[in-house]
């Protein structure tokens, strides 16, 4: 999940049967893109070895205060190091250490050293999870600023089937993922995204197309979901890659397609960046069967296809509406009335001319001009950052 991407997160684990599950919580992780860095109780140890869980984590385990050379661990630093923390699992003992600040192991004087947010995931038999004092702490630890991830119900290793379990590290995920992007500021905004090329169809085996490879869109589509947006993205065929719980992604391949797909969500979106590099044309007539090499010339009549970004612009109320340009000559000059027909807030330019712009480049390099006829000039760089700062404008024009 992006949320993940390049965190820093330092997994705290206390000693209970559920410890087993933190070597998959690091899995989940470290797959995420996080940066991981885990914390074991001395009692932790009896049931995972910090072997296993230094090997998934790529980081030395942390145990003691000290290692068997007498090198110091800064535990102060551990806790200030870390982006977000996880206890899991978190057992009844380390809950009660956690409320009355009872430092007398490495977890909890890094849990009272750290600055960032804090996720426990209590994992204990039904009797103690139940137990007043149980629920006692855990109310005050939420009410302190921590994050309680309720502990599911199942079987125990009591041998009892109830209340007490450890989150699985798919729900500990979810949980985080969910509660981060409350704190972003696109949470709760739907974004409609187009990307890639559009193919118009010849016949069954040739196509009329261009050299759009999608990256730009797809760049655009993960920097909304960092941001904590939906996205629908809505992409025409392309090799890049891209999955996330908020995503709703929409292969399309002809410009008619894309045109469905965009008015079906339009509506309900706040936002619509029109990245896709949509053919201007498509052949009048599509041949049901391939196409014989007879003559030496061949004509196609073609006609003109919809003009999405027209089309969104038109129809638009609310929403915020981006288009992007890519010009050969005259680049200021025919953006510029390329936003003012299409109804745009404002457009992306870029240039041929531009070394490293373009297509199938993982550079570009763009001006940003808006309806007041304001221009943002940037330096060539990756994608990847060009879309935080389309990003950037996008949010100062929705004062977020």
């Amino acid at each position: 999940m992006s949320f993940f991407k390049n965190k820093k997160v330092v997994l705290g684990v206390s000693g209970g049967i559920a410890a087993y599950k933190s070597t998959f919580l690091v899995r989940l992780l470290i797959k995420a893109g996080a940066e991981v860095k885990v914390i074991l109780t001395p009692s932790a140890e009896e049931f995972v070895t910090p072997l296993s869980l230094s090997t998934l984590s790529k980081n030395p385990v942390f145990s003691s205060f000290a290692d068997e050379e007498k090198t110091w661990y800064n535990h102060v630093n551990i806790g200030l190091w870390a982006d977000f923390m996880i206890i899991a699992p978190a057992t009844a003992n380390t809950l009660s250490k956690m409320i009355n600040g009872h430092a007398d192991n490495f977890l909890i004087t890094s849990y009272l050293s750290a600055k960032c947010p804090v996720y426990i995931a209590p994992a204990m038999d039904l009797d103690m999870y139940q137990h007043p004092s149980t629920q006692a702490n855990l109310n005050l630890l939420e009410k302190r600023g921590n994050k309680i991830i309720p502990a599911e119900s199942g079987e125990l290793a009591s041998g009892l089937a109830g209340q007490g379990r450890m989150a699985e590290p798919e729900n500990i995920i979810k949980f985080i993922a969910s509660d981060l992007s409350k704190s972003l500021p696109l949470y709760g905004k739907k974004i409609l995204i187009t990307a890639g090329p559009t193919y118009e169809a010849i016949d069954p085996v040739r196509f009329i197309g261009n050299h759009s490879s999608g990256k730009m869109g797809y760049k655009l589509a993960e920097t909304a979901l960092q941001l904590g947006a939906e996205v629908v993205l809505v992409s025409g065929p392309s090799h890049e890659l891209l999955n996330d719980a908020k995503l709703t992604l929409i292969k399309v391949t002809s410009a008619e397609e894309m045109l469905q797909a965009c008015q079906i969500h339009f509506k309900d979106t706040e936002v619509f960046i029109a990245s896709a590099a949509v053919s201007d044309y498509r052949p009048k007539h599509i041949s049901t069967q391939k196409i014989k090499k007879s003559d030496a010339e061949i004509q196609i009549e073609l006609v003109k296809n919809p003009d999405i970004l027209f089309e969104m612009g038109q129809q638009k109320k609310n929403q915020l509406v981006v288009g992007f340009a890519l010009e050969t000559n005259n680049e200021i000059e025919n953006a510029t009335k390329k936003l003012q027909k299409k109804n745009l807030d404002f457009i992306v330019l870029n240039s041929l001319q531009d070394q490293g712009a373009g297509f199938q480049k993982d550079t570009n390099l763009v001006k940003i001009i808006d309806r007041e006829n304001n221009i943002n000039t940037y330096s060539l760089k990756p994608k990847s950052e060009v879309a935080k700062d389309i990003f950037e404008v996008l949010l100062k024009k929705l004062q977020l």
